[in-house]
């Protein structure tokens, strides 16, 4: 019973934190509904939240299934990005020679945009789902990679000492000391890619794709079926959404035992 309660106590604290959020989009819905009707915009052109979400109602099949094709190419690149990320800013962070061969090679592939990859992509490996995967993968590695970089590399060197005093190896310290520091650090950056794969789902089936909400969208917004290319960003929005809250989850639940000032949030202005 107390751990009923406990839930449900904290299930209505994150509804109530939500409230500002919540008010501000019907807000914003209803003001563009009513700037709609006024200004008597055509459907084709910006269709009302009415039409949309009529649309939602009527190819909601249509836009399910496509989403779920799409959910399956971001997870599987999300799944390929943080393999590599962790493999990529260990070996950045336990040897100087793969750091200088590698992380100026990282740095200098954000300049190049992806967008002008995926074409090239689809001439290298076809229209299947590596494309997409290749694409997301592009999208979300960087910010893995950084943020675990960054989390491994400022630990308290004080700490390190202390178990280099005590007898602990070089993969001791890693294991039982780098990573668990690091780990705050890293799901940053996770939530950072989890939201930005929605995008590279999005390109890699906007250049070659005959499936996913990316296609979708591609061949409904020449035929001006406006309100289903707005449904397919509602889904969009959706995905990302939820993608990034499996993030927060899976961060609160490894993190649940470290200290309770590791968690808390600094706001400037308030008592």
């Amino acid at each position: 019973m107390n751990l009923l309660n406990t839930w449900f106590g904290n299930w209505r604290s994150s509804v109530v934190g939500w409230l500002p959020a919540i008010a501000t989009t019907i807000a914003l819905v209803v003001l563009w509904e009513v700037l709609v009707e006024v200004l008597d915009v055509q459907r084709w052109l910006l269709p009302a939240p009415s039409v949309i979400l009529t649309e939602l109602s009527d190819s909601f099949g249509l836009l399910t299934r496509h989403a779920g094709i799409t959910l399956i190419e971001i997870v599987i690149g999300f799944a390929v990005s943080v393999s590599l990320g962790v493999t990529i800013a260990s070996g950045i962070v336990w040897s100087r020679t793969v750091e200088r061969s590698i992380y100026p090679i990282i740095i200098a592939s954000q300049t190049i945009p992806v967008i002008t990859l995926a074409p090239l992509l689809i001439i290298w490996v076809g229209t299947d789902i590596m494309s997409k995967v290749i694409v997301i993968v592009l999208f979300t590695f960087f910010p893995i990679t950084i943020s675990l970089v960054s989390g491994l590399r400022y630990v308290d060197h004080e700490m390190v000492d202390m178990l280099r005093t005590l007898g602990a190896s070089s993969w001791q310290t890693f294991i039982k000391l780098m990573i668990p520091s690091a780990l705050p650090s890293f799901f940053a950056g996770l939530k950072v890619a989890a939201v930005v794969s929605v995008i590279g789902a999005v390109i890699g089936e906007w250049f070659g794709a005959s499936s996913g909400l990316g296609f979708l969208m591609k061949i409904a917004g020449p035929q001006f079926q406006t309100a289903r290319v707005f449904a397919a960003i509602v889904v969009l929005s959706i995905l990302a959404i939820g993608l990034f809250a499996a993030v927060v989850a899976i961060e609160k639940w490894v993190l649940r035992k470290y200290p309770p000032t590791a968690n808390q949030v600094v706001r400037l202005g308030e008592s």
